[in-house]
C-alpha cells in the first residue's frame, strides 16, 4: 500500500527563495544561496514542462546577456556528491547557457523525487509555463508515483479540486487530439468538450475549422451525441399544441417567471420554473408553500 506524501510545500516557490516567509527564514537561504559554474547543474528527467520554444529560449537568453540571471535556480545534490539537478530555472539555465553565462546563482535544496516534482510543477503553473498536456501530466505523476489524492495535490498548487480533475480527463483523449493541444491549436476547454464523444478527433478539427468558441463546441459536440431516437423524442415549442403554448403564457404572466410545459400525452409531462436571482427562489419556495 502506498504511503501518503510525509510533506506538502503548499505556499509555492515563494516558500523556497524567500518571499514572504520569516527573517530567519531568509538567512538561512542566503546561506544556501551560492554561484556555481553552469556545467555543474543538469537538468531533472522529471520537469513537467517539455518543450522550450526557440523564439523565447532566444528573448530570454538577450535579456540575460544585458541584466545577468537575476532570480537564483533552485536545485538539489545529485547522487555523486559534484552535480546538482535543476528543481526550478531549467529555462533560464539553458538560456544563461545561450548567453555564455560561466556561473549562474543557485538556492540549493534538500528535496526528495516527490517534492521536487511539486516545486517544479507549482513554478511552471504561476509563470503559465505548462501548455494543458504538460500540466495535466505533472499531476498523473505526482498522483501515481507519489501517492497524491486530487485534493491533496490541489491544495499543494493552489488550485481547486474541479481544475485537477478536468485536466487530468484530457490524458484520455487520442494521441491526435493531444498533439493538437500540445500545438496550441486546441485549448484546454475546448479539449474537454471532446473526451466523453465518439469521434473527438474529427470533432476537434471541426472546432479548428470553423474556429469556434467553448460554448459552441460544447454545443457542436451535444448534437454530435444525441442519437436519432432521442432528437425524435425531444420535446420542441414546434411540437407544442396551441393549448400548452397559452397555458404557458398565461402562467408566466401571472407569476412573473418564464414557465415552460413539457406535456407527453397520457404518460404525463413537467413544468419548469426558472429563476434569475436567489430572491426569485425564496419567492417560488413561498408561493408552493415551503419557507426557503
Amino acid at each position: 500500500m502506498n504511503q501518503q506524501p510525509q510533506r506538502r510545500l503548499g505556499r509555492g516557490l515563494a516558500a523556497l527563495i524567500g518571499d514572504d516567509v520569516p527573517e530567519e527564514t531568509i538567512v538561512q537561504d542566503i546561506r544556501h544561496l551560492r554561484h556555481m559554474p553552469i556545467e555543474s547543474l543538469v537538468g531533472s528527467p522529471n520537469n513537467p514542462r517539455k518543450q522550450f520554444g526557440e523564439e523565447e529560449l532566444g528573448d530570454l537568453a538577450r535579456s540575460i546577456a544585458d541584466k545577468g540571471l537575476l532570480q537564483p535556480i533552485v536545485v538539489r545534490p545529485r547522487a555523486d556528491g559534484a552535480t546538482y539537478e535543476i528543481v526550478a530555472g531549467e529555462r533560464r539555465w539553458r538560456a544563461a547557457q545561450r548567453a555564455g553565462i560561466h556561473d549562474v546563482p543557485v538556492l540549493i535544496r534538500e528535496l526528495d523525487d516527490g517534492e521536487a516534482l511539486e516545486v517544479a510543477l507549482i513554478e511552471n503553473i504561476q509563470r503559465s509555463d505548462l501548455n494543458p498536456l504538460e500540466e495535466s501530466g505533472a499531476y498523473a505523476q505526482l498522483i501515481e508515483q507519489f501517492s497524491y489524492t486530487q485534493q491533496q495535490l490541489a491544495d499543494a498548487i493552489g488550485k481547486s479540486r474541479s481544475h485537477v480533475a478536468n485536466s487530468l480527463r484530457l490524458l484520455n483523449l487520442p494521441e491526435k487530439v493531444r498533439g493538437l493541444i500540445a500545438e496550441g491549436l486546441l485549448s484546454a476547454g475546448h479539449a474537454r468538450t471532446l473526451v466523453a464523444t465518439d469521434a473527438p478527433g474529427e470533432l476537434a478539427e471541426k472546432i479548428i475549422s470553423l474556429g469556434l468558441s467553448v460554448r459552441e463546441a460544447e454545443q457542436l459536440t451535444r448534437d454530435q451525441n444525441e442519437t436519432p431516437e432521442r432528437k425524435a423524442n425531444k420535446p420542441s415549442h414546434k411540437q407544442k399544441s396551441a393549448d400548452v403554448r397559452s397555458l404557458e403564457n398565461q402562467l408566466s404572466q401571472s407569476t412573473g417567471f418564464k414557465i415552460e410545459i413539457s406535456d407527453k400525452g397520457r404518460a404525463g409531462g413537467k413544468i419548469s420554473i426558472s429563476y434569475k436571482s436567489l430572491e426569485q427562489l425564496d419567492d417560488i419556495c413561498m408561493r408552493l408553500g415551503k419557507k426557503a
